[in-house]
Order: structure tokens, then C-alpha cells, then sequence
């Protein structure tokens, strides 16, 4: 892909000031909080105006040259060079404050509207983002460096996986899920030309070849058979044994071909003992010593599939406000992949369509972006912390969309303290049910193999937080 498409430009609009009655110090802290206090704090420094970027290296060098610039500008108007995905960051520079531990009162009612806005909690947020975004940033880098050498050194081996190429802006393969886990998708290749397929077909095997007396139980929701005649154009090896049975492409084939790759590559590669694999789980998962601490990395080989939309996601629903439909179409043009997750049944994967949504959330000038950073801070510090966490950006970047869905009009986001309040109850909501819909496949379940031990507890968290909100970061 060589333009970038329609979708993927900003379209800066005229923030409107709204009238409120004078006098009253909530509405004059609300104001400067959404009129752009961080803006005002600049001086007369002269910002410029940002434009959203997707960090393909394939896509508008123009584009892409309008969002050098200072670092330091308004959160409103500009979103900057995102460094991973599932994370991005209105950069800002806000003054450290000395108490560390802020506690707010923050109630569901006007009392805790009103407490949401104080300066002193959104600058306690935002500092912290603002470390956090820096301190990940660091670690992606490291980490990146990792894995363009381990899959260079893969690829060499095994022309069927793809080399991971190091970006000092955006890699799009790199997925920040928490702290200190990451998700790399690693492109297949020699698969092009992708149909679905005709009919519907009974599978008789186990993993080593073995005929099953009856036949395996369809995919879910979010998984598909894959066979290798629904290419047009495929290499010869992903017609062989290793890869295949009886003309599938079966993930658990293609993960033990890959594992043992990974495994010779950390052997041969010069990384200094940065790298180690990790052997208590059945996906591929290395340990990265990074400067900040260790970091997992899943290793996952994708199928990309650019040309075509998933018959099971109908999406958007009928009557849907948002996205406007134009920009529903424009998603869909980036198609969708299969990830090697499980045994027989390849994982549908939107991530490329989730990145576009994502990126282009303010342009009415609302407060959607910072309040999902405020979501997954709280999350991080408060709610589930830890290496492995129950939940992760995902689930919230999911919460995020069906929120902005459920409120497409652009008032409904002006003030951050209510539209925060918003996603918590949803999250609250869907973590007590422990059922998170996909955003694509309505029918799938991100929840459905959580612990719901863990889920509970988060759960319990986050009404305690509803009924008497304190925030206390550390």
C-alpha cells in the first residue's frame, strides 16, 4: 500500500468555546481543563498543528513530514508518533507536582464531576502518562532491536517468515499489551491471493497425522479453518508435512516449525544474553532484558490478509452513528489477519483495522483519547496490576469503542469527568458479567477464558472505586 487512504487524514475543526454561567469555579476549572489549560501553560510559544499518522514506512512521506515538530504542544489538537501500538499519547509536558500520592474524592455524583476536573488530579494523570509513555517507549526499542535480529536470523532459516525490520517511529508489528507484555505478530510469507472457502469440510485427524474416530468440533467465534488451496499463489513448503494435514494449515504445526527457529536463533544471534525462551507455555514466548527490567514477548507467525474483509465480521451493526460510514469502509480496506494462537483453529485478527479507528477518535475535539489513558493508567497502578494481567489494553481499547459507539455525539465527550466516569461503569459492567464483546465479531467473547477468580477481584476493585472513588496513584 502506497497512499495512504482518505481515512488516515486529519481534519482539524475549530474548537467551539460552550457558554456556562459565570462565576462558578467548577465551571472556570472545567473550562481551562477542556479549553486547553496544557496549552495555555506553553506561553506564546508557537504550536503546530498535528496530523495523525499511521508510522508505515509505505505510506504519504507528506503525511508524514507535517507531524515533525516541537514535542511539547496541545493535547487537543495533535496526537503524535504513537511508538507502539494499543498505546498513544497526546504528547505533553505538565510541571511535576511534590506530593507524589494524590487522593480525590470522586464521587457519581456532581461532587465527584466536579473533583474529576481539579487540576491537581489531571495533572497527577497526565505526569504519569507522560513517564509512562517514556519509560515504554524506551523498552520497545530494546525490545525491537531483540526482534529484528531474532527473526532476521529466523527468516534466514525458513523463507516462510517474514523479517521484522527496525522503525525508529512506529512498528506496527510491535503490540505494547501491558508494561511488561508484549505481542509481536511475525508475517508470513509465500500465502497471497486469499478466498474463502467453498464448502465446509469434516477433519478426522490429530495433531500428528492420526485419523479421529469422529470428526473435531467446528471453530469458534473468532477462529476459522485455514487451508492452504484458498491461496491463489502459495510457496511449496506450505504444502509440506511439516506445516500441513490433509491440506490444512494447522497453527500447532506452524508453531513448533517456528519455535524450534526462535529457539536456534537465540543460539546463533549476538545478543549478549538479552534473550532467553521461555518454556512454561504452549505459544512462543522469549524473556527480553531490557534496561527497565524483563519484559515478555509473545512471538506469534500472522497471516496477513490485506485484500478482504472476514465473513464473520458483520460489522457495524444497522443505524450505528459511529464511525460515519465512510470511514466503516475505509477500515475494512485494511483487511484483517489469522494468528497462530491455538491448535487447529487460526485467531481472526483486526489490529491494523482497531489502529485506524484508534488513531482518528478526537477530531470533534473531545476527550476520548485522554480519557482512555486515564482508564489504563488506573487500570495499570490500581486495578490490575502485574506481569500478566487479566486485563489489558485491548479489553480497554474494546470498552473504549463500544462507549463511543453508544455516545457517538460529540457533546457527550467535552467533559473528561464524566465521559471517565462512563467507560469506568462500562468496564465495571463487563468484567462482574466476564463478558467483553469483540468489537468485529459481536458473537465472540474476549472474556471467555479469563480467570474469573481475577476477574472478580478486579471487579470488586472498580465498585469500591464507583462507590467511593479515591485515586491514589503511586
Amino acid at each position: 500500500m502506497n497512499d495512504l487512504p482518505m481515512c488516515g487524514q486529519s481534519f482539524q475543526k475549530p474548537w467551539k468555546r460552550r457558554q456556562y454561567a459565570e462565576g462558578s469555579p467548577w465551571i472556570q476549572s472545567a473550562q481551562v481543563s477542556l479549553l486547553g489549560k496544557h496549552s495555555l501553560r506553553s506561553g506564546s510559544r508557537k504550536m503546530k498543528d498535528g496530523y495523525l499518522q499511521f508510522g508505515n514506512e509505505n505510506w504519504n512521506e507528506e503525511l508524514r513530514s507535517q507531524v515533525s515538530g516541537p514535542r511539547t504542544h496541545s493535547w487537543r489538537n495533535s496526537a503524535p508518533r504513537d511508538q507502539h501500538h494499543w498505546e498513544s499519547y497526546p504528547q505533553v509536558r505538565l510541571p511535576r507536582g511534590e506530593n507524589q500520592h494524590v487522593a480525590v474524592p470522586l464521587r457519581t455524583d456532581q461532587e465527584a464531576m466536579k473533583s474529576l476536573t481539579e487540576e491537581n488530579l489531571e495533572d497527577c494523570l497526565l505526569n504519569k502518562v507522560d513517564l509512562r509513555r517514556q519509560w515504554i517507549s524506551q523498552m520497545v526499542e530494546e525490545v525491537q532491536k531483540v526482534v529484528h535480529h531474532l527473526t532476521t536470523e529466523v527468516s534466514h532459516q525458513d523463507i516462510r517468515f517474514q523479517a521484522i525490520p527496525y522503525s525508529d517511529t512506529y512498528n506496527e508489528n510491535i503490540k505494547v499489551l501491558a508494561p511488561t507484555q508484549f505481542l509481536i505478530t511475525v508475517p508470513v510469507k509465500g500465502l497471497a491471493g486469499y478466498r474463502e472457502a467453498r464448502q465446509q469440510r469434516w477433519r478426522y485427524y490429530t495433531l500428528r497425522g492420526a485419523r479421529l474416530p469422529c470428526p473435531l468440533r467446528d471453530p469458534e467465534r473468532l477462529q476459522q479453518w485455514l487451508e492452504v488451496e484458498q491461496f491463489a499463489k502459495s510457496l511449496w513448503q506450505w504444502h509440506e508435512a511439516d506445516v500441513t494435514i490433509e491440506g490444512d494449515i494447522v497453527p500447532a504445526k506452524v508453531l513448533q516449525v517456528f519455535r524450534k527457529l526462535v529457539e536456534n536463533a537465540i543460539e546463533t544471534c549476538p545478543l549478549s544474553g538479552k534473550v532467553s525462551m521461555l518454556t512454561d507455555s504452549t505459544v512462543v514466548r522469549v524473556a527480553v532484558e531490557t534496561s527497565s527490567g524483563q519484559v515478555e514477548v509473545e512471538l506469534t507467525p500472522s497471516v496477513e490478509i490485506p485484500t478482504a474483509w472476514s465473513k464473520k465480521a458483520q460489522w457495524p451493526s444497522c443505524l450505528k452513528r459511529w464511525p460515519a460510514p465512510e470511514r466503516v469502509q475505509c477500515i475494512k480496506s485494511f483487511g484483517f489477519s489469522l494468528l497462530a494462537c491455538s491448535n487447529y483453529h487460526w485467531q481472526l485478527s483486526f489490529l491494523r483495522a482497531e489502529q485506524v479507528l484508534l488513531e482518528q477518535l478526537d477530531e470533534d475535539g473531545g476527550c476520548r483519547r485522554k480519557c482512555f489513558q486515564a482508564l489504563r493508567q488506573m487500570k495499570e497502578d490500581v486495578w490490575c496490576p502485574g506481569k500478566r494481567p487479566v486485563l489489558t489494553s485491548h479489553h480497554l481499547q474494546t470498552v473504549l469503542f463500544w462507549t463511543c459507539e453508544k455516545y457517538p455525539d460529540p457533546k457527550d465527550w467535552r467533559v473528561f469527568s464524566k465521559a471517565f466516569l462512563r467507560l469506568v461503569r462500562k468496564l465495571h459492567k463487563c468484567v462482574s458479567q466476564h463478558f467483553l464483546k469483540h468489537y468485529f465479531v459481536r458473537k465472540g467473547n474476549l472474556l471467555q477464558y479469563a480467570s474469573p477468580a481475577k476477574l472478580d477481584a478486579v471487579a470488586q476493585k472498580l465498585a469500591s472505586f464507583l462507590k467511593d472513588p479515591r485515586i491514589s496513584l503511586p
